[in-house]
């Protein structure tokens, strides 16, 4: 969001007071319909009563679930800026303008939309579960702010979606203005951790003010603390196997399941379920296809950023190579480079894997030691199979049968999967691995 419009937003209080966002964005005063028709003499017209606003009208809603998830995200976040800036202008101009912007510049939504059509596809119809869905989308988009952003810290990255990084943006703007460019440097990396941070108490505010019947709000409440506890987990499992070279095949499946699978899917169909007051079978169905398809889109993912192009991706490829992070595709890699006895293939991976300052020409090696070893097809079978397998799930359940297969379609556009999947089971050792099955229950 531009300065300009944060800026708009300001609120007129006292000096000392911590406006809430309703305090710093307060709402216009009534209109008072038929007072110019009384004047004159004629009875006040009193209009038919309206309709629900569109994003309360699920039907409505259906036809552009991301743009009203924007809408109700930019609404939000008007909010907060204005409370912000009404806190301190500097802090509102540089840090929450910043977070607002960072998530409202991209993302497919795809959180938020699982969220959507698992409500609807489990008989959500009335416009206060529409409203509240929205909500929970629109909290996703901001704990996926916070994960990106301490993400691209941790990793040292310095892309974004085409942009440059949240740290990378705050240390060029004090280049001219600190004592050194290690200064700078510092105060990029820590403001990007304080904005991750503000994005996730943003995020915690959604939640919590998203007005709910009793039970669907401790169930909502239930899911949100387990979602934000295995993000965090996953992503320790990553930066530690970085540091310790811990790449077991077995390692890589339970951080992607702990950081990706539930997190990105499970969990957002979990909520939509919970939303929609669902029952045990239905909602069981969806979060052992969300489990499948989740592990499914975090091996995409791997891929993508080895093999991706960074016009489509908005990020540099190689990444993870570059920081060694312990992935799926790279552990297949060794196990079958070290089960042939293919040496040059296994130094090629040791002597490059977890290198900041790995060239072109050493990243293009392990992309080969990928496609040779059978890392890469492997992975995309994979990929297929466990999207398969995933909407094999939602055929144990009654779901709505639209919404079930905008759903479908959802989870397959999710993963990069082809229309028709492959049928190759794949053990439920692995895709239960992260949390006992009783997690999703």
């Amino acid at each position: 969001m531009s300065s300009t419009v944060a800026n708009d937003h300001r609120a007129d209080l006292r000096p000392g007071t911590h406006p809430t966002p309703e305090q710093a964005s307060p709402a216009p005063p009534p209109r008072q319909t038929g007072q110019r028709d009384a004047r004159r003499g004629e009875h006040p017209w009193t209009p038919p009563p309206s309709a629900p606003p569109a994003h309360e009208d699920p039907g409505a809603v259906d036809q552009d679930v991301s743009g009203a998830v924007r809408s109700v995200l930019g609404d939000l976040l008007d909010q907060q800026l204005a409370a912000a800036h009404a806190v301190d202008p500097l802090f509102g101009e540089d840090l929450a303008a910043r977070v607002a912007r960072f998530t409202q510049s991209g993302g497919k939504l795809a959180r938020a939309r699982f969220v959507w059509w698992a409500l609807r596809a489990c008989g959500g119809t009335e416009p206060a579960q529409a409203r509240a869905a929205l909500r929970i989308g629109a909290a996703l988009e901001l704990i996926q702010t916070c994960a990106l952003v301490h993400d691209d810290v941790m990793d040292g990255a310095t892309l974004r979606r085409g942009r440059p990084a949240l740290h990378v943006d705050v240390a060029r703007q004090y280049a001219g203005g600190a004592s050194d460019a290690r200064s700078a440097d510092r105060l990029g990396q820590a403001s990007a951790i304080l904005a991750g941070d503000l994005a996730l108490a943003w995020a915690d505010d959604v939640v919590a003010d998203t007005e709910l019947p009793h039970r669907t709000a401790r169930r909502v409440r239930e899911l949100w603390r387990a979602m934000r506890t295995e993000m965090v987990a996953g992503q320790y499992l990553d930066v530690q196997g970085e540091a310790t070279s811990g790449r077991s095949l077995a390692r890589a499946i339970r951080a992607a399941c702990l950081k990706s699978a539930l997190y990105s899917v499970e969990r957002p169909l979990a909520l939509g379920a919970a939303l929609a007051d669902a029952g045990p079978t239905a909602t069981r169905a969806l979060c052992s296809a969300g489990r499948c398809v989740g592990l499914a889109f975090q091996l995409r993912d791997d891929l993508l950023d080895a093999f991706g192009d960074p016009r489509e991706t908005g990020k540099p490829a190689g990444g993870d190579i570059r920081s060694g992070k312990p992935t799926y595709l790279a552990a297949v890699a060794r196990a079958r480079a070290e089960a042939s006895g293919d040496r040059e293939a296994v130094e090629v991976l040791d002597g490059t894997l977890g290198r900041a300052d790995a060239s072109e020409t050493e990243l293009a090696a392990v992309r080969e030691v990928f496609v040779t070893t059978g890392a890469h097809d492997t992975v995309e079978v994979k990929i297929r199979t466990l999207v398969a397998q995933g909407l094999r799930h939602l055929d144990t359940a009654v779901l709505e049968p639209e919404a079930a297969r905008r759903l479908r379609a959802l989870l397959r556009s999710a993963t990069g999967a082809p229309a028709t999947a492959a049928s190759e089971a794949v053990p439920a050792s692995l895709i239960l691995t992260a949390v006992d099955d009783e997690a999703i229950r």
